[in-house]
């Protein structure tokens, strides 16, 4: 049970104040009820609310696809740097949503912006090893004996060994390499640092890929949209 105000409020009908004066005006109904109480406890998943005459659909969680753009950093707030978060609506602000893992400020590609605690940490989890993709230019050239590392574990440059990693050349000369990467884990920098180790730079890096869901390719960077019932479906049995 929650409180009429609460609900009413985090699905960005007003502040806590302002909603209370529309319960006060007699303009919520709950259940055919007019409801004069702001702080009348109601199940929001089964009670009927009309709020102005029209009926609201409640929901607990959001769960959003968004494809990052480059110079904005996956975070809920910063001082210093346009977020995510400062890219959605408010109709999706209002239910604080935080970013599932991070994207590095000059990544872009596939980023997964849910209020769902428990699907975020089951996402992020080496323990559940979910597949996170990505799409590389590397500076030089790529071999076989760079598939073999990624196989192997690269260790970083502070000695942590990263698990077992997939790489993929999709084209490779001594002008550079355009590669596919696939890892579990989400260390800072780390497909950088994977390549730093091998002696090569990425110039360029995208996610396209998260678990069984590939980035819509009809989002630019920078816009976003809700998973569908199917996406959520896929992401929740993981």
């Amino acid at each position: 049970m929650e409180r009429l105000d609460k609900v009413l409020s985090n699905l960005g009908y007003g502040t806590r104040k302002e909603v209370k004066a529309i319960i006060k005006n007699g303009e919520v109904l709950v259940d055919a009820i007019e409801a004069r109480d702001n702080g009348m406890l109601i199940n929001p998943e089964t009670s009927v609310i009309k709020i102005f005459g029209e009926e609201i659909k409640f929901r607990k969680n959001i769960y959003l696809m968004m494809n990052k753009p480059d110079g904005v950093i996956s975070a809920t707030f910063d001082d210093y740097d346009e977020t995510v978060i400062d890219l959605l609506e408010e109709e999706h602000k209002v239910f604080n949503p935080f970013p599932v893992g991070r994207l590095d400020k000059d990544t872009v590609g596939l980023l997964f912006i849910t209020n769902d605690g428990e699907l975020n940490h089951r996402l992020i989890s080496p323990k559940y090893h979910v597949d996170k993709v990505y799409f590389a230019r590397i500076d030089k050239k790529v071999c076989e004996e760079d598939i073999i590392a990624f196989n192997n574990g690269i260790v970083l440059d502070d000695g942590y060994k990263c698990m077992p990693g997939k790489l993929e050349i999709v084209k490779s000369d001594e002008n550079g390499s355009e590669v596919y990467i696939t890892i579990h884990e989400g260390k800072f920098h780390q497909v950088k640092r994977m390549f730093e180790s091998l002696n090569k730079n990425v110039i360029y890096l995208k996610r396209v890929k998260f678990g069984k869901i590939c980035l819509d390719i009809k989002l630019s960077e920078g816009e976003y949209r809700e998973l569908s019932k199917e996406e959520l479906k896929i992401l929740c049995q993981i």
